[in-house]
């Protein structure tokens, strides 16, 4: 098999590359940087009431594009193009990252294809209509409704608006990521899968398109080793085999190791190549606990739903886009929850290398109707087909809340068989991730019972938690609306049993300022880490986006005041679980006037035991939880945590402090290395001032002259 080895360019642009947007090769998972030519940059535009210039991949809303213009239902892009002289033979296909929400795609005037779906990436063969050297006039006509009800939109603003509008953002219209030419052999491999859950080899299966797919000569080869699979594509264009691996290194969190497998098809000038990238990986539920490689795995999640200000759902750059899972890691996640959109590759890519764990789903439609669910289960096959590969990706989300189905699956058959279908239709296309086919609520058919449950109260909060691990509780309230409220159930079938599959939180937080939403991170996820039944969480959220402020970071990545709260300490591995009523944001307690006993427990997630003694230190209020103390106030006996097993208690004798002032604990081994931190914070409280209240309003207690 003769092959060739052109020069390899993973920025390319017409002319200076730092001039085009997002310059960068845009899949790296699979490479085809050799020859490629990147279309971002200035395109013609014309709209209803606009012409002139936009710059692509940023939707039309956004003030990056140049456009900045809501509501418009129709754009047309234009500009000229051509495939180098240097590709001479091969074939050449024009692809798109994503394009919302349907585009007719035409080269000097001929259509040369259509796509409907805001957020998978499609290509289409051009080399018919582009000959090397020679400039043709490309358009691309893009429909994008304002009523978005019955199409996948996720938290697109839609009209009429969505029953979640307050939740809903500005929209992300018309080329929101990369187009670019690829040249390809004359034979090709237009898809490679490529899984490794065995944990023993890398099974695979290329389907070839162009000359001639059917009789073809296919290798496949691990980069750096040569273990090699030779195979002949058969009738329908597909070769499959297994590459077994002499000595396999599988992925994790903590030594993401990748796999390179290169794949040619074809021979002589025409053959092409591609470079895909996997791992070795498989993640299981085993009854109510999850497994990673056959150890057990305990998430810890972040709900992330990819927005930027002025760029919308596309980043501004790479770099940032890149950035936010090392913020993520960096705020002590193992897990990001892509909210409700297909994140870019270069995204996926970034998150295999690094060892983030991802919880990926599509956007939804609004409201139901047979036609939306066939639009929602439409996007699946691109989905999976273009992100099958990535090992960080472990859990597949579907619906989410009922968005699309109504809020109503306990009451409608027909609500509930589409988001079962939607599940068996996910398992036939993946069989090797877990799926939930509805977050949050009223489940029907899913590997994974999650609930989402935002409660101000911590009281009521913690005695929910411990009524969710129970089983006593299968219900929680939900505020749909002003004066509207729901019950709404975990279960909404017999098909799904009470126990015996992994349960875990997927979305919770609370608080108004920045303060009381690392409170209540703090606090609330302690409750969580308590029960040892549950298998996870995802606090929500990472980053602000426009009107919603519940990020632990604000919309351009920055750290908020967490009152002195570190969230990698919350998040860690080794926790302390303290038994304490909280009182508000800034006084767990009132200043002890006398010592009193606190009993402290450890939840400890490692793979081995951990053991050491909790100490504490009294220091002036806002002092770094992380602070070096030589000699503590108190110290508990021996402490010993085994692993996904909540310790025993120990009692913590703490000294008498009558001034407001900071209690710090930490949890160090015999070496004095600190396994976990935490603090309480004693403040004199007050009841609230409700002067001015409307007779009956008041909650709480009185408040001298108020009477």
């Amino acid at each position: 098999m003769t092959r060739f080895h052109p020069q390899s360019t993973t920025i390319c642009a017409e002319s200076d590359a730092a001039e085009v947007p997002r310059p960068e090769y845009p899949r790296p998972d699979r490479d085809r940087s050799e020859r490629w030519l990147n279309l971002n940059g200035s395109w013609d535009f014309g709209a209803r009431g606009f012409a002139g210039q936009i710059t692509v991949p940023f939707a039309w809303e956004s003030q990056a594009s140049g456009v900045h213009r809501t509501w418009l239902e129709q754009g047309t892009y234009r500009r000229s193009v051509a495939a180098p002289v240097e590709w001479g033979t091969a074939r050449v296909v024009l692809c798109f990252g994503a394009v919302h929400h349907h585009a007719v795609v035409r080269i000097d005037g001929a259509v040369v294809g259509e796509h409907v779906g805001g957020y998978e990436s499609f290509e289409f063969d051009v080399t018919d209509q582009l000959v090397p050297g020679q400039p043709a006039e490309l358009e691309v006509v893009v429909a994008a409704p304002a009523d978005k009800r019955a199409i996948p939109h996720g938290k697109q603003r839609s009209i009429p608006r969505d029953d979640y509008d307050g939740v809903s953002f500005t929209p992300t219209s018309g080329i929101w990521q990369t187009v670019w030419l690829e040249a390809r052999g004359r034979t090709y491999a237009q898809s490679v899968v490529l899984r490794g859950d065995s944990l023993t080899g890398i099974d695979v299966t290329v389907r070839l398109a162009g000359d001639t797919p059917t009789a073809v000569p296919v290798m496949a080869s691990v980069v750096g080793s040569g273990e090699t699979l030779e195979l002949v594509a058969d009738n329908d264009g597909s070769a499959t085999g297994r590459i077994e691996l002499t000595d396999p290194t599988p992925w994790t969190p903590e030594q993401p190791h990748l796999y390179q497998v290169e794949v040619w098809s074809g021979s002589g000038e025409g053959a092409d190549r591609v470079v895909a990238t996997t791992g070795l990986r498989r993640f299981e539920a085993r009854g109510e606990e999850l497994y990673l490689n056959g150890e057990r795995c305990y998430l810890r999640g972040v709900l992330d739903q990819g927005y930027w200000p002025d760029t919308g759902l596309t980043a501004p750059d790479t770099p940032a886009l890149l950035h936010d899972l090392q913020l993520a890691r960096d705020l002590g996640f193992n897990l990001v929850r892509k909210h409700l959109k297909l994140e870019e590759p270069q995204w996926l890519h970034e998150a295999d290398r690094i060892g983030m764990l991802v919880w990926a789903e599509p956007a939804g439609p609004s409201r139901f109707s047979p036609e939306a669910a066939a639009a929602f289960e439409a996007q699946l096959p691109a989905m999976v087909e273009r992100d099958g590969n990535h090992p960080s990706i472990v859990i597949w989300g579907l619906y989410n809340e009922e968005w699309g189905l109504d809020w109503d699956i306990p009451g409608s058959q027909l609500r509930a068989r589409a988001a079962a279908d939607a599940y068996h239709r996910m398992r036939e296309l993946d069989d090797t991730r877990l799926i939930v086919e509805n977050s949050g609520w009223s489940h029907v058919r899913t590997d994974l019972v999650d609930w989402h449950y935002y409660e101000p109260d911590l009281g009521e909060w913690k005695k929910a938690m411990a009524r969710l691990a129970s089983g006593e509780q299968d219900t929680f309230p939900v505020r749909l609306g002003p004066g509207f409220t729901v019950d709404k159930p975990l279960y909404a079938s017999s098909d799904v049993p009470r126990r015996g599959l992994p349960i875990l939180n997927s979305e919770y937080g609370e608080g108004f300022t920045s303060l009381e939403r690392a409170w209540h991170l703090r606090w609330e996820t302690q409750e969580l880490r308590r029960h040892d039944r549950f298998a996870g969480y995802v606090y929500t959220e990472f980053a602000d986006v426009e009107h919603e402020a519940a990020g632990l970071l604000d919309a351009a990545r920055r750290p908020k005041d967490w009152g002195g709260c570190i969230p990698a300490s919350v998040n860690a591995d080794t926790v302390l679980i303290l038994d304490v009523d909280p009182l508000v944001a800034g006084a767990d307690i009132e200043p002890p006037a006398t010592s009193f006993g606190l009993d402290i427990r450890v939840s400890h997630h490692g793979p081995s035991s951990a053991s050491g003694v909790v100490y504490a230190a009294w220091v002036e209020s806002g002092a770094p939880i992380d602070r070096m103390v030589t000699a503590p106030d108190a110290r508990t006996p021996r402490v010993v945590a085994e692993p996904f097993r909540l310790s025993p208690p120990a009692t913590l004798t703490v000294p008498a402090h009558s001034a407001p002032g900071r209690l710090l604990l930490w949890f160090a081994d015999p070496d004095g290395r600190v396994l976990a931190r935490s603090f309480l914070d004693a403040a004199e409280t007050e009841p609230p001032n409700r002067r001015g209240a409307r007779p009956g309003e008041f909650v709480g207690a009185p408040v001298p002259g108020l009477e």
